[in-house]
C-alpha cells in the first residue's frame, strides 16, 4: 500500500510540472495572438489605404498606410510605399520622395521595380514644378536624377515577371518603365542645355494680316500646348501618364 505522504508529494510534483509548463507556454500564446492580430491589421489597413485612394482621399491613404508600419516584418517596404503614393497624389512631393526612398531601402530584387518607378515619377514632377517656378537648371538636374533612378532598376523589372510585384495587376511594368524613360528623355532633349539662343528671324517683307481662320488655328495650337503642359504638371495619365501607382 502506497504511503499517503508519498502520494501527496507526487501530486504536488505533478501540479508543479503543470504550472511550470503553463507558465512556459504563456509567452508563446501571447506571441501567437499578437502575430495573428498584426497580420489581420496589416490586411485591414492595406484595404483602408486602397479604398481611401480610390475615393480620392489621399490623406486617408497616408493615415492608413502609416498604421501598417509598426512591427511590419512582412514586406516592410509596402508601408512607406503606400505613404508615398498618398503624399504624391496629395501634392506633397518632397514628403513622397522621402517615403519612396525609405521604401527603396527596404525593398529587394523585383520589389524595387514599382518603388523606383514611382520615385522617378515624383522626382520628375519636382523637376516640372521647378521649371514652372522658372528654375530651368534645377528642373534639368531633377529630370536627370529621375532618369538615373530608372537606370539602376534590376534587370528583371523590364520583363513581364515584374508584373507580379506591381500594386496594379493591369499595369505592364516594362511598358511603364519604357514610357517613363521616354518622357524624361524628351523633356531633357526639348530643354537642351538652356544656353542655345533662339534662331534669329529672317528679314521678310511685310505680310498681309492673318485672316480669322488662321488666327483660330493658332489659338487652338496654343491651347493644346497649355493643356499638355498642365497634364505633365498635374501628374495625369496623358499618353502613358506620370501618375503614381495605387497602394497595395
Amino acid at each position: 500500500m502506497t504511503d499517503p505522504a508519498t502520494l501527496v508529494r507526487a501530486n504536488r510534483r505533478r501540479i508543479l510540472v503543470r504550472r511550470v509548463a503553463f507558465i512556459a507556454t504563456v509567452p508563446l500564446l501571447v506571441f501567437a495572438l499578437l502575430f495573428s492580430v498584426k497580420v489581420l491589421s496589416m490586411y485591414a489597413f492595406a484595404y483602408q489605404a486602397g479604398a481611401a485612394y480610390a475615393a480620392g482621399n489621399y490623406g486617408g491613404t497616408v493615415d492608413a498606410a502609416r498604421w501598417q508600419q509598426p512591427l511590419n516584418l512582412f514586406e516592410p517596404y509596402k508601408a512607406p510605399f503606400n505613404v508615398g503614393v498618398g503624399l504624391a497624389d496629395g501634392g506633397d512631393l518632397d514628403g513622397a520622395r522621402a517615403s519612396f526612398e525609405e521604401a527603396l531601402g527596404l525593398a529587394s530584387g523585383l520589389e524595387q521595380c514599382a518603388v523606383r518607378v514611382n520615385l522617378s515619377i515624383v522626382i520628375e514632377r519636382l523637376g516640372d514644378a521647378a521649371l514652372e517656378g522658372g528654375d530651368r537648371a534645377e528642373a534639368r538636374a531633377l529630370w536627370q536624377e529621375a532618369l538615373l533612378v530608372l537606370a539602376e532598376l534590376p534587370e528583371g523589372c523590364r520583363t513581364s515577371e515584374a508584373d507580379e510585384t506591381s500594386p496594379d495587376p493591369d499595369q505592364s511594368m516594362p511598358d511603364t518603365v519604357t514610357e517613363e524613360e521616354r518622357r524624361l528623355r524628351e523633356k531633357l532633349q526639348e530643354d537642351g542645355d538652356g544656353s542655345t539662343p533662339p534662331d534669329e528671324p529672317e528679314e521678310q517683307e511685310p505680310s498681309e494680316p492673318l485672316d480669322e481662320d488662321e488666327l483660330e488655328s493658332i489659338q487652338e495650337q496654343l491651347e493644346q500646348g497649355i493643356d499638355e503642359r498642365d497634364e505633365y504638371l498635374d501628374g495625369e495619365q496623358g499618353d502613358g501618364g506620370s501618375g503614381t501607382d495605387r497602394p497595395w
